[in-house]
Protein backbone atom coordinates (compact mmCIF):
# COMPACT_ATOMS: atom_id res chain seq x y z
CA UNK A 1 0.00 0.00 0.00
CA UNK A 2 0.90 3.83 -0.96
CA UNK A 3 2.64 5.24 2.42
CA UNK A 4 1.09 8.47 3.01
CA UNK A 5 3.14 11.79 2.65
CA UNK A 6 1.31 13.80 5.21
CA UNK A 7 -0.13 13.33 8.53
CA UNK A 8 -3.67 14.24 9.29
CA UNK A 9 -2.21 17.47 11.21
CA UNK A 10 -0.19 18.70 8.44
CA UNK A 11 -2.81 18.69 6.14
CA UNK A 12 -4.69 21.01 8.34
CA UNK A 13 -1.64 23.40 9.20
CA UNK A 14 -2.11 23.64 5.58
CA UNK A 15 -5.54 24.28 5.39
CA UNK A 16 -5.18 26.87 8.07
CA UNK A 17 -2.19 28.82 6.25
CA UNK A 18 -4.55 28.89 3.23
CA UNK A 19 -7.14 30.05 5.82
CA UNK A 20 -4.91 33.20 6.91
CA UNK A 21 -4.14 34.19 3.61
CA UNK A 22 -1.38 32.90 2.45
CA UNK A 23 -2.24 32.67 -1.58
CA UNK A 24 -2.56 28.79 -2.66
CA UNK A 25 -0.29 29.19 -5.37
CA UNK A 26 2.52 30.01 -3.40
CA UNK A 27 1.62 27.60 -0.36
CA UNK A 28 1.10 24.46 -2.96
CA UNK A 29 4.78 24.93 -4.29
CA UNK A 30 6.03 25.49 -0.56
CA UNK A 31 4.50 22.30 0.29
CA UNK A 32 5.01 20.52 -2.61
CA UNK A 33 1.40 19.41 -3.74
CA UNK A 34 -1.11 19.99 -6.58
CA UNK A 35 -3.65 22.53 -6.48
CA UNK A 36 -5.72 19.38 -6.79
CA UNK A 37 -4.93 17.80 -3.59
CA UNK A 38 -5.43 21.12 -2.09
CA UNK A 39 -8.63 20.89 -3.33
CA UNK A 40 -9.43 17.91 -2.36
CA UNK A 41 -8.01 18.15 0.86
CA UNK A 42 -10.22 21.08 1.66
CA UNK A 43 -13.46 19.31 0.15
CA UNK A 44 -12.63 16.46 2.89
CA UNK A 45 -11.28 18.50 6.39
CA UNK A 46 -13.05 22.30 5.51
CA UNK A 47 -13.31 23.87 9.25
CA UNK A 48 -12.28 20.54 10.68
CA UNK A 49 -9.61 20.24 14.02
CA UNK A 50 -6.60 17.68 14.03
CA UNK A 51 -8.88 15.63 16.46
CA UNK A 52 -11.93 16.10 14.88
CA UNK A 53 -10.21 14.89 11.12
CA UNK A 54 -8.86 11.65 13.42
CA UNK A 55 -12.05 11.15 14.67
CA UNK A 56 -13.47 11.32 10.93
CA UNK A 57 -10.57 8.61 9.97
CA UNK A 58 -11.15 6.12 12.36
CA UNK A 59 -15.79 6.13 11.47
CA UNK A 60 -14.17 5.54 7.88
CA UNK A 61 -11.98 2.75 8.36
CA UNK A 62 -14.56 1.18 10.86
CA UNK A 63 -17.59 1.83 8.05
CA UNK A 64 -15.42 0.29 5.85
CA UNK A 65 -14.59 -2.55 8.24
CA UNK A 66 -18.10 -3.33 8.60
CA UNK A 67 -19.42 -2.69 5.07
CA UNK A 68 -17.25 -5.49 3.84
CA UNK A 69 -18.31 -7.97 6.86
CA UNK A 70 -21.98 -7.27 5.68
CA UNK A 71 -21.34 -7.84 1.98
CA UNK A 72 -19.52 -11.62 3.22
CA UNK A 73 -22.36 -12.39 5.09
CA UNK A 74 -24.89 -11.38 2.79
CA UNK A 75 -22.89 -13.71 0.04
CA UNK A 76 -22.88 -16.62 3.33
CA UNK A 77 -26.46 -15.70 3.50
CA UNK A 78 -27.47 -16.47 -0.18
CA UNK A 79 -25.20 -19.40 -0.48
CA UNK A 80 -26.78 -21.05 2.22
CA UNK A 81 -30.32 -19.84 0.97
CA UNK A 82 -29.33 -21.67 -2.80
CA UNK A 83 -28.36 -24.65 -0.96
CA UNK A 84 -31.33 -24.87 1.32
CA UNK A 85 -33.57 -24.53 -2.17
CA UNK A 86 -32.45 -27.53 -3.94
CA UNK A 87 -33.92 -30.89 -4.22
CA UNK A 88 -31.65 -33.31 -2.60
CA UNK A 89 -32.33 -36.86 -3.69
CA UNK A 90 -33.11 -39.52 -0.90
CA UNK A 91 -30.88 -42.13 -0.24
CA UNK A 92 -30.42 -44.90 -3.09
CA UNK A 93 -32.43 -47.97 -2.79
CA UNK A 94 -30.32 -50.00 -4.98
CA UNK A 95 -27.61 -50.59 -2.65
CA UNK A 96 -27.42 -53.04 0.58
CA UNK A 97 -26.37 -50.11 3.29
CA UNK A 98 -29.81 -48.55 2.69
CA UNK A 99 -31.53 -51.42 2.55
CA UNK A 100 -30.37 -52.41 5.58
CA UNK A 101 -30.47 -49.19 7.35
CA UNK A 102 -34.09 -48.71 6.54
CA UNK A 103 -34.87 -52.44 7.78
CA UNK A 104 -33.26 -51.94 11.11
CA UNK A 105 -34.77 -47.97 11.39
CA UNK A 106 -37.99 -49.23 10.76
CA UNK A 107 -37.38 -52.23 13.27
CA UNK A 108 -36.09 -51.17 16.59
CA UNK A 109 -39.85 -51.39 17.86
CA UNK A 110 -40.52 -54.51 17.00
CA UNK A 111 -37.39 -56.20 18.94
CA UNK A 112 -33.87 -56.81 17.99
CA UNK A 113 -32.46 -55.35 15.08
CA UNK A 114 -30.22 -57.83 14.44
CA UNK A 115 -32.20 -60.24 13.20
CA UNK A 116 -33.83 -58.12 10.81
CA UNK A 117 -30.07 -57.21 9.58
CA UNK A 118 -29.48 -60.71 9.61
CA UNK A 119 -32.41 -61.66 7.67
CA UNK A 120 -32.24 -58.19 5.12
CA UNK A 121 -28.42 -59.69 4.32
CA UNK A 122 -29.81 -63.35 3.14
CA UNK A 123 -32.13 -62.45 1.44
CA UNK A 124 -30.07 -60.29 -0.65
CA UNK A 125 -28.08 -62.89 -1.23
CA UNK A 126 -30.12 -65.42 -1.95
CA UNK A 127 -32.12 -63.18 -4.77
Amino acid sequence: MKRKRFSVEQIVAVLKQAELGLPIGDLVRQVGISEQTYYRWKKQYAGLQSDQVRELKQLQDENARLKKLVAELSLDKAILQDINSKKWPGPRRNDRWSRTFAITTRSLDDGPANWFICNAAASTTEA
